[in-house]
This record gives C-alpha cells, sequence and structure tokens, in this order.
C-alpha cells in the first residue's frame, strides 16, 4: 500500500516541487496546508501516514502543528523541513516528537529516505545538518534549558508574539476566549512580564519568533 503523506508549506511552489517529487517516487500526496491550523485541521481528517511540515509557517508554526497533529492523528509521523540550524529548534522538534530533521537545502534529496525510514524503518532520521547540531548538544551536555512555560503557554507565547489578539490566538488553537486570556495570565505571572512588548523580548531572546 503507497504511503499518504500530508504537505505542509506556506509557498505554493515548494509544496508543488515536493509534491512532484514524492508522486514520481510513488508516495501518495493526500492533501496540501499553507499553514500550521490547517495542517492540524487536515490531519485530524485524514490521518495521513506521514506530515512534513516546514517550521516557518503563519499560524501555528511547524513545531507546534507538529505537537497538535501528534495528539489528533496519533499514528502521523511528523518530519519538519527547515532552513534553521539554530539547536532551540531543531531540540525543541525533537522533544515534540518530529521523526526526522532535513534542512531545506537537502530536501529534494533527502526526504524520500527520510519518510522511508519514519514510516517503514526504525527511525528518526536527521539530515547531516541537523544530526551535528544535536550532537554537539548532547556532547555538551546543553539540552534545551528549563522552560518555566507548559508547551500549551509556549504555543500561545509565539501567536502573542506574532501580533495576535488574544481572540485571535484562541480562534487559532479553536479555544474558547476565556481559556486563552487565563493561557495569557500564567504566562505573565511565570515570567513576571506584564506587557506584551516584554512578551515580544522574551520570545525573540529565547528563540520562540524570528527577529
Amino acid at each position: 500500500m503507497r504511503l499518504r503523506i500530508l504537505l505542509a508549506d506556506d509557498h505554493v511552489m515548494v509544496r508543488q516541487g515536493l509534491r512532484s517529487l514524492l508522486e514520481s517516487e510513488h508516495y501518495d500526496v493526500v492533501a496540501e496546508a499553507a499553514d500550521g491550523v490547517e495542517a492540524v485541521r487536515l490531519s485530524r481528517k485524514l490521518h495521513p501516514d506521514a506530515a512534513v511540515l516546514d517550521l516557518a509557517m503563519p499560524g501555528l508554526n511547524g513545531v507546534d502543528a507538529g505537537r497538535e497533529i501528534h495528539h489528533v492523528s496519533p499514528k502521523t509521523r511528523t518530519i519538519l523541513l527547515t532552513m534553521h540550524t539554530e539547536r532551540q529548534y531543531l531540540l525543541e522538534a525533537l522533544r515534540a516528537g518530529f521523526r526526522g530533521c532535513i534542512l531545506k537545502t537537502h530536501a529534494a534529496t533527502e526526504l524520500v529516505r527520510a519518510i522511508r525510514e519514519v514510516c517503514t524503518g526504525d527511525g528518526p532520521y536527521l539530515s547531516p545538518g541537523v544530526s551535528r547540531v544535536v550532537l554537539d548538544a548532547y556532547l555538551a551536555k546543553s539540552g534545551l534549558p528549563p522552560d518555566p512555560l507548559s508547551d500549551r503557554e509556549r504555543q500561545v507565547l509565539r501567536l502573542i508574539a506574532s501580533g495576535q489578539s488574544t481572540k485571535e490566538v484562541a480562534a487559532t488553537l479553536g479555544r474558547s476566549v476565556k481559556t486563552a486570556e487565563s493561557h495569557r495570565g500564567h504566562i505573565m505571572e511565570k515570567l513576571d512580564i506584564h506587557e506584551t512588548a516584554g512578551l515580544v523580548r522574551y520570545a525573540i531572546r529565547n528563540g520562540l519568533i524570528e527577529p
């Protein structure tokens, strides 16, 4: 049976190129998403074998979308595509349950192998550039520093720092405005930061969003 794949990237040409590549290798691309929220919705509906997610997407980024996909479609294996080799992004993706991390510069040559490895092999699959960063972090014994925020609070902080209002955060996450307000309050209390500008600075400083 052909493996069923979901592609998520906010660039149409990238999705088209990846679709063409995968279909030429006899994979079945069952859906495409332009943002993280849509990727989660489609995964809940279609339950693909693998979801290939770009890191930098509007709404939920790739890591947060992957974390949600693991809840709504537990058997879906997630693979992250990224231009970034910063330690915090890669280690957070692995902590979030991603089975593959591939640099976009290597995607065309490695994606087919990565999907095969994570879906039918033992996995995980890491691009050489990614594996070097992870190995360096291990050797330096400098994994992710202790984080005062929960996974959900980190998602909310990313959205706030990206410019979303509390109402927009609630809509993005499919939660009530009251719940989003509660998360915002807990974040401010835990970080001892009580204005949006301070939250944005914290998010940038800790690699949660790009400057």
